[in-house]
């Protein structure tokens, strides 16, 4: 586990294997925020069963409209936040080249753009922690902690991310936990 005063801002949180009854059971959380007031993280491989045009009620461009809606958290279901990427983006304040939004307008404005760089993935609820809480999950093992970046952020297959990370982690605990199946009586 990272020193108490060190930001796990931009790094991913893999479900430990500990989770497992939970709404985290599985989950890889990309922690947007994160410091002495509490943690701000969007769950990145857990998709809704619809489209955002389809929990929109806005008229918004073709590409947003037919756009994978992910579950971000069970915290606020109805609260809407996006990251978006693109190659030159200077106000990033995830990683670089990677912002977080939440007004429905600079979606707008991404989703009517045509730059061929520029991706984004848009959830509704979030998952937050309060002060220390984060870290006392830290201190009880329920999650693993890895760097992240974008090209696993936008480019592995939401059903695979946390495998993918699992087996990126190395060791053989984490290998054995990425091969265990979701149900434990198919084992």
């Amino acid at each position: 586990m990272p020193p108490k005063s060190k930001s796990l801002k931009g790094h991913f949180l893999l479900d430990s294997g500990q989770l497992g009854q939970s709404w985290f059971a599985r989950t890889v959380v990309l922690l947007c925020q994160h410091d002495a007031d509490g943690a701000f993280g969007l769950v990145l491989n857990r998709k809704a069963p619809s489209k955002v045009g389809d929990v929109l009620v806005a008229d918004i461009p073709p590409a947003l409209k037919e756009a994978q809606l992910y579950l971000g958290g069970p915290v606020q279901p109805s609260a809407l936040s996006y990251l978006h990427t693109e190659l030159f983006l200077p106000e990033s304040n995830v990683l670089p080249n990677l912002n977080l939004g939440h007004a429905l307008d600079d979606l707008m404005f991404i989703g009517e753009s045509f730059s061929p760089t520029s991706k984004f993935k848009v959830f509704a609820g979030y998952s937050g922690w309060g002060p220390k809480q984060l870290e006392g999950e830290l201190q009880r093992q329920a999650w693993l902690t890895l760097p992240a970046s974008l090209d696993l952020i936008f480019d592995v297959p939401a059903d695979q991310l946390w495998q993918v990370l699992l087996r990126r982690l190395g060791g053989w605990q984490n290998v054995l936990l990425a091969s265990r199946p979701e149900d434990p009586s198919l084992n």
